[in-house]
């Protein structure tokens, strides 16, 4: 089956990620505004901050498939946080994570346009970072520059060296984009990654 596939994000680590399972997808800017609610269980805001990107270019579409994904961390106090914004402010995340766990929610959600299905899950990954000194912390920042990510750290990249333990089902899902869960959603959506032929299409 033919479909076209849109993924409702314009981060490079999710396209990268996506571009992994060999399907043709455009990319689209979602809209809105990403709002951390505190009062809200991390699962379930994951869960609806996924399915908000994807329902919000939903009307542009008449037969995709539209991914939408987005991703909080837990520290240790319960706070649920995001992307730090800055480098001061992925300084102090850094900071305050140094030897400690904690739980990144990564939700995920698949709308389909044509029969209005939805289909919306999130993924759950723990990290335990070293602990480090605010000059180990100042040179990754200034190297990496990871203010766009939930944790302030790119584990594809240098981030890897500040891990100590890191636990969970899909390390996909700490990038951003749970693709062993995605790939379950999209064969409920009649899309096998696996398929010889190419059933997906721009």
């Amino acid at each position: 089956m033919s479909r076209t596939l849109v993924l409702a994000s314009t981060s490079p680590y999710r396209q990268q990620l996506l571009r992994q399972l060999n399907l043709p997808f455009t990319a689209v800017a979602p809209q809105g505004e990403e709002v951390i609610d505190q009062q809200v269980a991390p699962e379930l805001l994951v869960k609806h901050l996924a399915l908000q990107k994807a329902n919000s270019i939903r009307e542009r579409f008449d037969d995709a498939l539209i991914i939408g994904s987005d991703q909080v961390f837990v520290d240790p106090r319960g706070r649920i946080l995001g992307k730090p914004g800055d480098a001061a402010g992925a300084c102090r995340q850094l900071k305050m994570m140094a030897g400690h766990t904690h739980v990144f929610y990564t939700g995920l959600a698949v709308v389909d346009c044509r029969t209005a299905q939805t289909l919306v899950d999130y993924v759950t990954f723990s990290v335990t970072l070293r602990p480090l000194t605010t000059e180990q912390i100042a040179y990754y920042v200034e190297q990496e520059k990871p203010w766009d990510c939930a944790g302030s750290f790119k584990v594809e990249g240098l981030g890897i060296a500040l891990m100590e333990r890191m636990a969970g089902d899909d390390y996909s899902s700490l990038i951003g984009l749970p693709l062993i869960r995605l790939t379950t959603m999209l064969a409920e959506c009649g899309v096998d990654v696996l398929a010889p032929q190419p059933n997906v299409c721009r």
